[in-house]
């Protein structure tokens, strides 16, 4: 099972495929083991070959159920009116994250550039904690110790990988965990991607548990640290709505941080 799910996710991440030898020794198993896996995945729909004796790589059947998934929650139809709202005022980006146990997973979004530089990345990515806006928005949900506990099990950011201004200590981490608290939201400039900025609140009622987070994105060059700023109430009384109407989404409804140490 270990073995599969490694396929998975090492597939996930390489949209135009790999070869047998490749993944095999990505994953370290043997070329028999990972031939006889990926011939059961091709079986099932999961997996298919690019030609003959060719790469190997996802088919569109994950994607399909977990947007069935989604939908069967009902996430889509309680969120994304609400995402186009916003990104249509910020002229940006405009995502959802929600926490699933230990991670926060982006499932929705809404593209406000209409024209120009444009952040759009894949849905279904898994946010790294440290230094996206929105795993700061989350972390500063819960206690330092909570925090910390979930940003050790990930690991910090590399710099070369997310950016100079990416936390890398736990004094840089629980000082922008401190800003966070402060002002409401988080605010990272050129951190997580590079020549990006974004800003993200956390999805909660109240003093509960965080169900999730919303985030705005934008290239620097114009969501400006000003920009940014001047959206954050615009942020924030949009996560409250979000807050309000998850009702209708058993998953937000359901997400939890299973942390040792909770507020």
């Amino acid at each position: 099972m270990e073995r599969t799910l490694g396929i998975l996710e090492l597939l996930a991440c390489e949209a135009e495929g790999l070869p047998l030898a490749e993944i095999a020794e990505r994953l370290g198993m043997p070329r028999s083991a990972a031939h006889r896996l990926l011939t059961d995945l091709a079986r099932y729909g999961y997996v298919r070959q690019v030609r003959d004796q060719g790469d190997y790589m996802l088919t569109t059947k994950l994607v399909s159920l977990g947007l069935g998934f989604l939908g069967e929650m009902g996430i889509l139809d309680a969120a994304q009116p609400l995402l186009d709202r916003l990104a249509e005022r910020s002229g940006e980006l405009v995502r959802l994250a929600v926490v699933d146990g230990r991670r926060l997973t982006w499932v929705a979004k809404a593209q406000g550039a209409t024209r120009g530089l444009r952040y759009d990345p894949d849905m279904g990515a898994v946010a790294k904690l440290s230094c996206s806006s929105s795993g700061l928005a989350w972390l500063a949900t819960l206690s330092d110790e909570a925090a910390l506990e979930l940003v050790a099990e990930q690991g910090f950011g590399n710099v070369e990988e997310y950016g100079p201004n990416a936390p890398t200590t736990v004094a840089s981490l629980l000082e922008a965990l401190r800003e966070t608290r402060t002002r409401g939201f988080s605010l990272t400039v050129e951190t997580f991607a590079p020549g990006m900025n974004a800003i993200a609140a956390p999805v909660r009622r109240g003093d509960q548990a965080a169900l999730g987070t919303l985030s705005i994105a934008g290239p620097s060059i114009r969501f400006t640290k000003e920009r940014m700023l001047a959206l954050g109430d615009e942020l924030l009384n949009v996560a409250d709505e979000l807050a309000a109407s998850t009702s209708a989404s058993s998953l937000l409804r359901a997400g939890r941080p299973s942390t040792a140490s909770q507020l």
